[in-house]
């Protein structure tokens, strides 16, 4: 079969079935075709893409790995004196709505920033205690980070301040080399270091346009370990529920539990009461705003509530006489410089690098997804780089100002969202609330009991666990349940850094066997049509007698060439058994449509498995190779002829056709 096109010619129609000389050698012999297969034989020709030089084709790729979304392309056309306005309002994006700003949209953000305020305020707190860090410095976290960003920051409902996942990674990550109680200093040294190496991490992400970086972090990623992050984060909070003063400062659910029950003599009834108490009330308040959206408010406004009822209630009944921890004195104030504090010792730098990078990444997936999550609610676009420089350059800032690494938090965006922000200067209202906090009323927190706070973190993480969530990944994909598994379970038994390194490796691994392994599929025709489909998931579709048609659907690439060539091959010792039995296999078509991309070793792959058909006495047909894959046949046929162009068809359809015709022809 190999040489029956030099033999009997062709039509020669766009693809052809000969090299052309062959054609018009007169010692080939005539044979007569009727009309009908004339036309059949006929066949549109695979065009190669239009010529481009090198640097025009590695400009384009780079505009699409780092600039997919063109974010210049209102600049073109334009005066140069509106292309420098145009860039300072890109770098600036208050100077897109300020201009614009109304008493009336100052009303709903006066509105959203006082709600939010009333949330951030024990959030803060709480969530410094997390990081084992002062209960001042979640406060000062709360009042210059969301300054900077509602002049950097594009969403408009984005609340910014410290959250709890990274509160957690951080404290529990420089706890292992630094006790916050026997170092408080030092402590605090890292944690702002760390700060500045997480903002330095995230604008250069931004800045360099390689965002999708934290793609690797899947959805199945980020559920199992949010949901593992927010038990451990719970299970933390026992020491303040139960009132135990001497707690393990390991992570590991087994470690915890453990410390709990190992300490049972310390456990005090009236903070277990006390905790118990205003957990469910939070717990309830959450329930209503969930079941009745209009009111939000309670929700937003029950930490503050707690804070404020169970203070007067230690107060008036003495109760830090009587086994209630208390925050104790809080000094007034606004956030000191803190660029003296940052330590860049070589004794601290890869741990201070370590916590920076890590806690850099999980809060800016968090807030980007945050901004994404809201601006879709409301139709308007986010730009996911200015993002990462936004909450880069607010995070480098707050280091050198007593903060230490904040993000946009769901549970606040939320309330921010509901209570009917319009711009980011709910921001600027919340942190002109904290800075009021923290100049006059900080007195009034010296007798906050701790478990309160305890239980303000417990409500404001348990909804991180997304069951529902969980339930549609297992419905989906179960490989992906396999990663949302192994994220809970590394953070649960071992710790928080190592579930998260667990996870991304299985995603990756994930990756990487798809790229390896691709998936390819043997293709019949679906009768009365003249579609081909995989047969498999079509049973209606039927094999042609005589051809085998295989679709590759992955690019072809020196990671899976060895394993295309293996299966391929496998592929066709097995077709030849089975069609022996009925009818003797004479082609194979390799269907390319969904192959976007190959590479040297899949041009090498593609001669290696023309060579060993045609061993075998059988055809080789590529269908509808894309464009950089006919630019790279064609590239190879310069060197030798190996795909002439009656190998090539634009669609199966019409290489089937032509094949059949040809086949009866060529039978005795």
């Amino acid at each position: 079969m190999v040489g029956m096109r030099g033999a009997y010619g062709g039509s020669g129609g766009g693809g052809g079935y000969s090299n052309g000389t062959e054609s018009q050698s007169p010692a080939a012999p005539v044979m007569t075709t009727s009309s009908s297969e004339i036309a059949a034989m006929a066949v549109h020709k695979v065009a190669p893409p239009p010529p481009r030089s090198t640097a025009s084709k590695m400009k384009a790729r780079v505009k699409e790995t780092f600039f997919p979304d063109d974010p210049f392309r209102g600049f073109k056309g334009q005066p140069l004196g509106t292309q420098w306005l145009m860039a300072v309002k890109y770098l600036f994006p208050i100077l897109d709505w300020v201009p614009g700003y109304s008493l009336s949209l100052f009303k709903s953000d006066l509105i959203s920033g006082l709600t939010i305020a009333s949330l951030a305020i024990p959030q803060g707190i709480s969530y410094a205690k997390l990081a084992s860090l002062p209960p001042i410095i979640g406060l000062y976290s709360s009042f210059v980070p969301p300054m900077v960003y509602a002049v950097l920051g594009s969403s408009r409902d984005l609340a910014v301040g410290p959250v709890s996942i990274a509160s957690l990674v951080m404290g529990s990550m420089l706890r292992e080399a630094v006790s916050p109680s026997a170092e408080p200093l030092l402590f605090l040294q890292l944690a702002f270091t760390s700060t500045l190496f997480a903002g330095l991490v995230q604008a250069s992400l931004g800045i360099l346009r390689l965002g999708f970086i934290i793609d690797f972090l899947s959805k199945a990623t980020l559920v199992g370990f949010m949901a593992g992050a927010a038990i451990i984060v719970s299970l933390q909070q026992l020491k303040a529920l139960l009132g135990i003063t001497h707690f393990t400062t390991d992570m590991g659910l087994v470690p915890v539990m453990a410390s709990v029950f190992h300490h049972t003599n310390e456990w005090s009834w009236q903070t277990i009461l006390m905790g118990v108490c205003f957990l469910v009330l939070l717990l309830l308040a959450r329930h209503v705003s969930i079941k009745w959206p209009k009111l939000f408010w309670v929700s937003a406004c029950a930490p503050l509530a707690s804070v404020i009822i169970s203070t007067l209630l230690v107060f008036l009944l003495k109760a830090q006489n009587h086994g209630i921890s208390i925050i104790g004195q809080l000094k007034c104030g606004l956030n000191r410089p803190s660029w003296d504090k940052l330590i860049f010792d070589s004794t601290y730098l890869g741990l201070t690098m370590k916590t920076g990078l890590i806690t850099g990444i999980l809060s800016l997936t968090e807030g980007i997804a945050v901004g994404r999550t809201f601006a879709s609610l409301k139709d308007y676009q986010v730009d996911g780089n200015k993002e990462m420089m936004a909450i880069g350059l607010m995070n480098v800032v707050g280091s050198c100002t007593s903060c230490y690494v904040t993000t946009g938090a769901f549970s606040r965006s939320a309330v921010n969202h509901n209570a009917g922000c319009k711009t980011a200067m709910s921001n600027v209202v919340m942190a002109l609330t904290v800075m009021v906090t923290l100049l006059f009323l900080m007195p009034l927190f010296v007798y906050t009991p701790n478990v309160v706070l305890g239980a303000i973190i417990i409500a404001a993480v348990i909804g991180l666990i997304d069951f529902p969530a969980v339930y549609q990944i297992w419905k989906m994909d179960k490989m992906d349940f396999l990663v949302c598994v192994c994220a809970f379970a590394g953070v649960i038994f071992i710790s928080v850094q190592e579930g998260l390194a667990i996870a991304v490796g299985l995603s990756v691994f994930r990756v990487l066997m798809q790229i390896t392994r691709p998936k390819m599929a043997i293709q019949g025709k679906i009768m009365g049509t003249d579609i081909y489909r995989d047969l498999y998931q079509y049973k209606e579709a039927q094999r042609i007698p005589g051809i085998l048609i295989l679709a590759i659907e992955a690019p072809i690439n020196f990671a899976n060439s060895n394993y295309l060539n293996e299966r391929i091959k496998r592929w066709i010792e097995e077709e030849s058994l089975a069609h022996n039995k009925k009818t003797e296999l004479h082609f194979v078509i390799l269907d390319l449509s969904a192959v976007p991309a190959i590479d040297t070793s899949g041009i090498a792959f593609l001669v290696d498995i023309k060579k060993a058909i045609e061993k075998r006495g059988l055809e080789l047909v590529l269908v509808n190779p894309t464009g950089e894959v006919m630019e790279k046949i064609q590239r190879a046929n310069e060197a030798q002829n190996y795909f002439r162009s009656d190998c090539l068809y634009l669609t199966t359809g019409e290489a089937v056709t032509s094949l059949s015709a040809l086949a009866k022809m060529t039978k005795p």
